[in-house]
């Protein structure tokens, strides 16, 4: 069997959907697995590779948009491939997908090219199912009803990068944390005036990393200058995504937002505390860790949740849902 998997939406969309890609492992070990995605978020597979997975199909949006796709769909089809699963609503991939020459074609019903479809299924959100839950509708009469957890490979580099920040007296688990701060959109995020307090209140033998993007440097950079503690280190930007897992797997605790650090740890089972603003985890992209917890606030807001993607500032003025919640019931 041949199968492309394609989600080109966000680095969290990506890692989630490595959970169809462990999925079709299971049930068909000997299979050809290749993933499509957008430019930028191949790290998710890079070094050493990705077990299980052949070939990582790249969608440059940003140059020559539509003869770059073109190229791919002729590219897609010349791979003859016996399904193509796409977990996109979006429609560049459904396009790519009705083109591909697939015998299956698999998708949400939402995508604007599912009429195409061998099979549709509807993509229900605010219903509590997870997203890797509906995901596996998808392939559910190709294995069973039952999601694979997401899953990262961080190589033995990536681990000895993430352990050599860490000072040479105080290397296990217990003696750091990592918080990850920012997110795409500001309602997702928990204001950094209260990560500064919150990190007032941990103990002074932890060392602390900030974690995030190139761009979340600056934020990670106001909160580490503002609360003033020491052993402490803004590490955004200077670590590659399995890098960033591997740090994150061997903390006490990661904090995070409702965003793609919170889904890094899941793939890696690392314990994690999540922040959840404007979103809600009935949406379905909560923390799968064993070992993790949701902080919300606990007033009725009419206003949350205010959307599904959250806002560059709050629609209400107030951003009561995220300043309602304590630092103690993050710590």
């Amino acid at each position: 069997m041949k199968f492309l998997v394609i989600q080109t939406a966000f680095l969290g969309d990506v890692i989630l959907a490595t959970a169809v890609v462990e999925k079709l492992k299971q049930h068909f070990p000997d299979a050809h697995i290749d993933f499509f995605l957008r430019k930028g978020n191949e790290a998710v597979f890079e070094n050493p590779g990705y077990p299980g997975l052949q070939e990582v199909l790249i969608y440059d949006k940003k140059q020559k948009k539509p003869a770059n796709l073109f190229s791919l769909i002729k590219k897609v089809r010349a791979k003859k491939y016996d399904a193509v699963v796409n977990l996109n609503r979006f429609g560049s991939s459904g396009l790519l997908t009705c083109f591909s020459g697939a015998k299956e074609k698999i998708g949400f019903d939402k995508n604007p090219f599912s009429f195409c479809y061998t099979k549709k299924i509807n993509h229900e959100i605010g219903t509590g199912k997870h997203e890797t839950e509906r995901n596996q509708q998808l392939i559910a009469h190709l294995t069973d009803p039952f999601p694979a957890k997401p899953k990262l490979y961080p190589a033995k580099n990536d681990f000895e990068k993430a352990k050599s920040f860490l000072p040479s007296q105080s290397s296990t688990a217990s003696s750091y944390i990592c918080i990850a701060p920012a997110s795409v959109w500001h309602t997702k995020q928990f204001p950094k005036e209260k990560w500064t307090a919150m990190i007032e209140l941990l103990s002074n033998d932890l060392k602390i990393f900030l974690i995030g993007s190139k761009e979340d440097f600056q934020l990670c950079e106001e909160i580490k200058l503002k609360s003033k503690k020491e052993g402490m280190e803004n590490l955004a930007g200077k670590m590659s995504v399995l890098q960033t897992a591997a740090l994150m797997k061997n903390a006490r605790m990661n904090y995070v937002n409702d965003s793609a650090p919170l889904h890094i740890a899941s793939a890696v089972n690392a314990p994690v505390t999540a922040a959840f603003c404007s979103t809600v985890p009935a949406f379905g992209f909560g923390p799968l860790s064993e070992n993790s917890k949701i902080v919300e606030t606990s007033e009725k807001l009419s206003c949350r949740p205010c959307g599904l993607h959250g806002h560059s500032q709050c629609p209400e003025g107030h951003f009561k849902c995220a300043q309602t919640i304590s630092v103690q019931e993050l710590l």
